[in-house]
């Protein structure tokens, strides 16, 4: 199931890279590659070679970025085990996955690409993705007969134990943007994506999808919240101003987190799309969750309190 590395195939790499800097201009401030000879991916693959990282981790190319400089020593003492996306927090969907389950997915998630499996996430058989279906069916799903298994993309499969720097260049040269760590019993062990391993160089990427950093939640136009399940209830109660813990079956010594609260008042996990109630009138939607937790939730506010704020 899983790709292997080929020797053959990275020293042709880094024979190509050392070739590329051996014949390049002295570093001098003019001699920055540009995006017209090689781009952004060609300075990060030709980084992999030992010419430019010593032992001592010190590096000669031209970069008027330390923190940069320094990122891209990750390429090399990096594997994919230490940046993938663990398989709890995985978003995927089964193959029998209903047109209108996908799409409810598509906008819960904010992804536009999803692994699709059969039975369980243990036997992935493709990747659906977002501008396929709003091809097919456009973007609100209405159009055309639904047939997800004919627009599976396929699945890259990489051992934990994989130089990021060896992925990076895999995935930019097969043009994918995704893959699937598997285990040793070839099970999904995690996966990882494009963006993960650029972050490991250059920082953060943030997106209109993410909360700021040290923030769990954030407050929509509406008044209502997008919130982490591990938000603290006791700081959400003052960002909102009233109390979530005063409701007869809800017992406050044993919850510290909005996912908990959930949790107890629902009895169970609640699955994603499901909406809980809470005796005051706020409604919990869960935008993502698995088989053993809550991972993220909406807070609809009740009408009367929905412009109350302890920001």
């Amino acid at each position: 199931m899983g790709d292997t590395t080929d020797g053959s195939s990275i020293a042709a790499h880094r024979a190509q890279s050392e070739r590329q800097i051996k014949s390049a201009p002295q570093a001098t401030p003019q001699a920055v590659p540009k995006a017209s000879s090689g781009g952004f991916f060609q300075r990060i693959i030709g980084a992999l070679s030992p010419s430019d990282i010593g032992e001592t981790g010190h590096t000669d190319l031209p970069s008027p970025d330390a923190n940069t400089a320094r990122g891209m020593i990750n390429l090399r003492r990096m594997a994919v085990e230490d940046v993938a996306i663990p398989k709890s927090d995985i978003v995927a969907v089964p193959i029998t996955i209903s047109k209108s389950e996908l799409v409810q997915v598509f906008r819960d998630s904010g992804l536009t690409r999803l692994p699709v499996y059969q039975d369980t996430l243990d036997t992935p058989i493709g990747m659906a993705h977002l501008k396929d279906f709003a091809l097919l069916h456009g973007f609100n799903g209405s159009g055309g007969t639904f047939a997800l298994k004919n627009m599976l993309r396929p699945l890259l499969f990489v051992p934990p134990s994989m130089p990021i720097g060896i992925l990076l260049a895999k995935m930019q040269t097969e043009r994918r943007h995704l893959a699937l760590v598997i285990d040793e019993y070839g099970g999904v062990d995690g996966l990882v994506t494009i963006e993960n391993l650029i972050e490991q160089v250059i920082g953060e990427i943030e997106d209109e999808h993410d909360i700021a950093e040290g923030d769990l939640w954030s407050r929509e136009d509406s008044g209502n919240y997008v919130a982490q399940a591990k938000t603290s209830l006791e700081d959400f109660e003052a960002e909102i101003g009233f109390s979530l813990t005063d409701a007869d079956n809800v017992d406050e010594e044993e919850i510290d987190t909005l996912g908990g609260l959930v949790f107890m008042l629902s009895g169970r996990v609640p699955v994603r799309g499901e909406v809980i109630k809470h005796p005051s009138g706020v409604e919990f939607e869960v935008l993502d969750a698995d088989l053993r937790r809550v991972k993220r939730l909406r807070v609809c506010m009740p009408a009367d309190r929905s412009g109350v704020s302890g920001a």
